[in-house]
């Protein structure tokens, strides 16, 4: 097997200059001295390294990265000039007001996921500073993507499309939902994925994503997304499970490909021997939702006019119940994606976001059919100036195997 494109590569410092000096400018805005990164993700983001470490980047100056463990590793990582190794929180404390020349006033940490208690330890560190939201800032930054992000992406797109063109040739009738999912990772491990598709949404978890089969399909749980699966039990209560696949129902692959970090997300549906007309049917409203989406793409354009949009066409084509997900829908047809599959921006209901160029975002219009299964269609597709640009070459229709 040959080594996947982009593997083991780092971060350029030109790519983290940029994105720092965005996130300075925001915060010097925001009225914020500085912000301290804790969370693995955007640590990556603004440091190029996921190691145990704190990252201070200061409203003016150069960042400093403190790091517990492997400072070897991240050393290695990351293209900034100052890291340090801490082996206390006091050492943290020390290593922002070295670089920030005082305590600061006004500290951006990531509240959306920093723990209560972690957040109390901070303030108990820093009690003159009053302790706000840097997530916000920080997350409309990662919305935009570089160039340097986008081969990764399409990477991700190119890996993905192998995964699916592999489909006819791994399932078949009788296997378990579970057993089929395997094969389907197997197939992306051995070429390049790093297994952890990353969430940010609280006390979620995904595992590549969702395989299910017919009446499965339609089993809701708590995913955040359209569909839910019975998962393999009560403590992972959603995704593929044991139910054996059988022959006339739709087979859904809504599985993230990962390559260097950053993700792609597409949704296909198969099936063994004939499906149901109706089924067919409902995939054509699918088609043409996704196509309208498409069309409308460009820079300007408010994202809930998108969602609106595409309510409207599963209403008129006497579909609205069941549109999104069952029995409670999800009030988003889109989302945007990058290092983590729940990034901005949402496509959703009230969405404040318009779109811009820079931005990645997935559509799926998807119907759940109860007690029979969903069909659907999600594909990924990145803004431009001219409108939108797919990034998977995987055909849309439903697939024969």
């Amino acid at each position: 097997m040959n080594t996947p494109a982009g593997i083991h590569s780092f971060t350029p410092r030109e790519e983290i200059d940029v994105r720092i000096a965005k996130l300075q400018a925001k915060m010097a805005a925001e009225g914020l001295d500085g912000a301290l990164i804790v969370q693995k993700t955007d640590l990556f983001y603004l440091s190029g390294t996921a190691q145990d470490a704190h990252l201070f980047v200061p409203v003016e100056g150069a960042p400093r990265l403190m790091v517990r463990q492997s400072y070897e590793r991240a050393a290695q990582d990351s293209p900034l000039d100052d890291i340090s190794e801490v082996t206390r929180l006091s050492d943290v404390k020390s290593g922002v007001v070295a670089a920030s020349g005082r305590e600061p006033r006004v500290l951006g940490m990531e509240l959306d996921v920093l723990p209560v208690n972690n957040c109390r330890a901070y303030e108990a560190l820093f009690p003159e500073a009053q302790i706000v939201d840097v997530s916000p800032l920080v997350k409309r930054i990662r919305m935009i993507k570089s160039a340097y992000e986008m081969q990764f992406i399409r990477e991700a797109g190119r890996l993905s499309d192998g995964m699916y063109a592999e489909v006819k040739n791994l399932v078949r009738e009788g296997m378990s939902e579970i057993e089929f999912a395997g094969l389907i990772e197997l197939y992306y491990r051995r070429h390049g994925h790093q297994g952890p598709v990353r969430i940010r949404t609280f006390n979620q978890d995904v595992f590549y994503g969702h395989v299910m089969a017919g009446p499965n399909l339609a089993v809701p749980s708590c995913s955040v997304g359209p569909t839910g699966g019975m998962g393999p039990n009560p403590s992972c209560p959603q995704g593929p499970g044991y139910r054996p696949i059988g022959r006339h129902e739709p087979i859904c692959i809504d599985y993230a490909a990962v390559a260097d970090g950053y993700m792609i997300d597409l949704t296909r549906i198969f099936f063994i021997g004939e499906l149901p007309e109706k089924f067919l049917r409902v995939h054509e409203v699918a088609l043409a939702i996704q196509r309208s989406l498409v069309e409308r793409s460009r820079p300007g354009t408010r994202a809930e006019e998108l969602y609106d949009l595409a309510v409207m066409m599963a209403r008129e084509a006497g579909l609205e119940e069941g549109f999104l997900g069952w029995p409670r829908p999800v009030p988003f047809v889109g989302h945007g994606f990058g290092l983590e599959l729940d990034e901005y921006p949402v496509i959703g209901r009230k969405s404040p976001f318009v779109l811009e160029p820079g931005m990645v975002v997935a559509y799926e219009p998807k119907f759940i059919i109860p007690g029979e299964g969903m069909i659907g269609i999600e594909n990924s597709y990145y803004i431009t100036e001219g409108g939108a640009e797919r990034l998977s070459l995987f055909p849309d229709q439903i697939q024969s195997v």
